[in-house]
């Protein structure tokens, strides 16, 4: 048995057989169509296999991204594509992947993890754990538009640059190129749909599904709030079925928006996040902290404890789960120790941190 390791250039159509064949054997495409930035040749160093005998026997890929947020640069690293051949599962094969990906992202300086999952204890037993904050909105009924004036259309088949500038306005997103949003157009059953003013100026837009996965829900989405409530209004009213909206937790304007509408706002979780280089982390929020005023914000990581605070108060625990879910969301101060009503107030200024990673770059 060979591995964790990247594969060889060579190797490669035969690790895209093993995942098209374990993971998308009824797709009617390649798992490169519908993750073509982690599948291709400038990933493939962040991929890892397990092999034997030239046999593919387990997989897993991770894909570095840089997230904006109003607290700076992150580094990130999305998990995904984890998979061991049937015959040679309990074996800890998937975990010697993942966790070979994850010190492979360690060492190039990301942050921490992310991946999308339901298999939460698997995840848990590796330090993963459920946080972020993300919001769904079902849009089960015909709503009243927004802006006025507007054209629809549902194709794929637009300038790229149109959408990217769109795309480009969010205050939280994972940093893209032009060419990456041309590729994302091209992925299948990613169902398009545009809102145009009178002059063909692209006013929002909307992603729907996502090769295999997210089918019925709007996982991406831009432009101003009127306009995009136009734009789903539409869809609704062509498509005549329900369709969730997936929102993130700081788009307050836009939910706003949807309540005022009669409907119905849901709280769930981004994903499961898993700290990989936590100085760093810290560091970034402390100074995103000092930014806002608050000089005193105790995070740090000693000896295998957490410190927490503001000033003198401080708490100290050896609870990984805690402190991501203070970071990301969805826990408050409060709810992880009695800090008192004056410092909980200056530590709710800073966490959680808005975060966010839209579903055409999950991975």
């Amino acid at each position: 048995m060979e591995g964790p390791r990247a594969p060889s250039e060579t190797e490669i159509p035969n690790v895209i057989r093993f995942l098209d064949t374990n993971l998308r054997p009824e797709g009617g495409w390649s798992i490169t169509s519908e993750y073509p930035i982690a599948f291709s040749e400038a990933n493939r160093n962040n991929i890892r296999i397990i092999t034997e005998n030239d046999e593919v026997l387990a997989h897993a890929v991770v894909r570095p991204m840089i997230i904006k947020t109003p607290a700076g640069l992150f580094k990130i690293a999305g998990l995904g594509s984890v998979v061991t051949s049937t015959e040679r599962r309990n074996e800890g094969l998937s975990t010697k992947t993942i966790e070979s990906c994850l010190e492979g992202a360690r060492a190039h300086g990301c942050d921490f993890a992310i991946l999308w999952t339901n298999l939460y204890d698997f995840y848990r037993r590796m330090g993963f754990e459920l946080a972020g904050n993300e919001l769904s909105v079902l849009l089960d009924r015909d709503i009243t538009a927004g802006e006025t004036g507007l054209k629809f259309m549902e194709s794929g088949k637009i300038a790229p640059e149109a959408i990217h500038r769109l795309y480009a306005q969010h205050t939280v997103t994972s940093l893209r190129t032009v060419e990456e949003t041309r590729k994302y157009l091209q992925i299948p059953n990613s169902r398009v749909y545009t809102a145009w003013d009178a002059h063909g100026t692209l006013k929002a837009y909307a992603i729907e599904g996502k090769g295999a996965d997210l089918d019925g829900y709007v996982h991406e989405w831009g432009g101003g709030v009127q306009a995009l409530i136009s734009l789903f209004a539409h869809i609704r009213s062509a498509q005549k079925r329900n369709i969730t909206i997936i929102v993130p937790g700081h788009s307050q304007n836009l939910v706003r928006a949807f309540t005022e509408r009669g409907l119905s706002v849901n709280e769930g979780f981004l994903g499961m996040i898993k700290i990989l280089n936590v100085q760093n982390l810290f560091s970034k929020v402390k100074r995103h902290a000092r930014g806002l005023g608050v000089q005193d914000l105790v995070l740090d990581f000693q000896g295998g404890k957490y410190y927490i605070g503001a000033g003198a108060n401080v708490f100290m625990t050896d609870s990984e789960r805690d402190v991501v879910r203070l970071i990301f969301g969805p826990q408050k101060p409060s709810e992880i120790h009695d800090f008192g009503p004056e410092t909980s107030a200056v530590m709710e200024r800073v966490l959680p941190i808005s975060m966010w990673v839209w579903g055409w770059d999950s991975v």
